[in-house]
């Protein structure tokens, strides 16, 4: 689900301390979008939306999850919006968020 050959990329070009901050930042970012999501999606919106979730995904390794916003964007894009699984799009960003934060010290040690 966590492609940590990118993750470990990103925090080797940050440094450990702003790599923090880049993941603080992003599971804000993204946290945000999700729950506006699972309060109910404007279609019209949907495409950017998802489009926004697949590049913060692919920049912390999120494959999985990613993958899901993909599938979900291409549908907008085509006027198939309404079809968008959104459950697992949702359901994708809760296990990949549980499974790097979890898997997140055995990688890097401690948090600074």
């Amino acid at each position: 689900m966590i492609y940590w050959p990118r993750v470990n990329e990103l925090r080797k070009e940050l440094g450990p301390e702003d790599f923090n901050d880049v993941v603080d930042l992003f599971l804000e970012e993204v946290e945000e979008v999700i729950t506006r999501l699972g309060q109910g999606a404007n279609l019209a919106q949907l495409e950017q939306d998802l489009h926004f979730l697949k590049g913060s995904a692919l920049s912390l390794g999120f494959a999985r999850f990613s993958d899901l916003c993909q599938d979900g964007e291409r549908k907008s894009a085509t006027g198939q919006a309404d079809t968008v699984d959104l459950t697992a799009i949702i359901a994708g960003f809760t296990q990949s968020k549980s499974q790097f934060i979890a898997q997140l010290p055995e990688m890097f040690g401690p948090r600074i």
